[in-house]
């Protein structure tokens, strides 16, 4: 397995500084690597440096991308004869949250599905939830007061801000139910071909039942104590796309290497 980083945007036989500590401790592992130029992927070239090889597997590991950029990337991989480890709808299961909701429905925060133009006062009307967390299929919003409010008054705005602040509402709305957690308690664990890792060797069973439930060869869980003391999980990502957190680069590059 190769792994494909993107380089320094201004000093392309460099990788991006956003990635080189963990592109040298992957190294060190002995995980061959490659890099291209997101900027000209993304005008509509494609090449690695090194060349990816005929018949090898390819992971990125990089910027967060639109399914339909991944599809592209995807596409400009197998072109040079190589195989990506994470095909697109694997990559689209774990993006875009109502995916890996039907999955995990009992293992986190019940959730409706709308889209951007919905009339949220009429469609939450009758839940009666305790409070209303509000995010597009990927993120949430960061500024501006944030994406919990209390009713559903109050979405309407949240999803205006979104739009203003990001440019657009990627897939639709996610309106989630709020639950009371122990916010330090938030870890992030990887999952590799079936095998859980943590950062701290400690493997919560609802991680290996995310395992056992999710058919993608590579993501991340995040998982979150409830005041109750139940584990809950908060998010899934693909994880090519997902940052470390509180992993160091040497401890992510024996998930990375497990990949191979």
């Amino acid at each position: 397995m190769r792994l494909l980083y993107p380089c320094d945007p201004f000093e392309q036989k460099f990788p991006d500084e956003n990635y080189r500590e963990e592109l040298e401790c992957a190294k060190a592992k002995g995980i061959p690597i490659s890099t291209f130029s997101f900027e000209d992927f993304e005008s509509g070239t494609f090449k690695a440096r090194p060349a990816l090889q005929a018949g090898e597997e390819v992971l990125y590991r990089g910027w967060m991308l639109a399914p339909k950029s991944y599809e592209s990337l995807v596409a400009a991989i197998e072109a040079q004869g190589s195989r990506v480890v994470t095909s697109s709808a694997q990559y689209l299961l774990c993006h875009h949250l109502p995916e890996w909701y039907a999955l995990i429905p009992n293992l986190t925060s019940e959730t409706m599905f709308l889209s951007e133009n919905s009339d949220f006062e009429t469609d939450l009307k009758g839940l009666n939830w305790p409070g209303y967390f509000v995010k597009d299929y990927v993120k949430s919003l960061s500024t501006a007061g944030g994406s919990l409010v209390d009713t559903p008054e109050n979405v309407a705005n949240v999803v205006r801000l979104m739009k203003q602040y990001r440019g657009q509402i990627e897939g639709g709305v996610c309106v989630r139910r709020r639950e009371e957690y122990i916010e330090e308690s938030e870890r992030r664990y990887f999952v590799v071909r079936g095998r859980c890792f943590s950062a701290d060797r400690i493997i919560p069973p609802i991680v290996e039942q995310c395992a056992s439930l999710i058919p993608s060869p590579f993501f991340s869980v995040d998982v979150i104590k409830r005041l109750d003391g139940v584990l809950r999980v908060v998010e899934l990502g693909d994880g090519q796309v997902s940052d470390r957190k509180d992993w160091s680069a040497a401890s992510f590059a024996e998930v990375l290497f497990a990949a191979g």
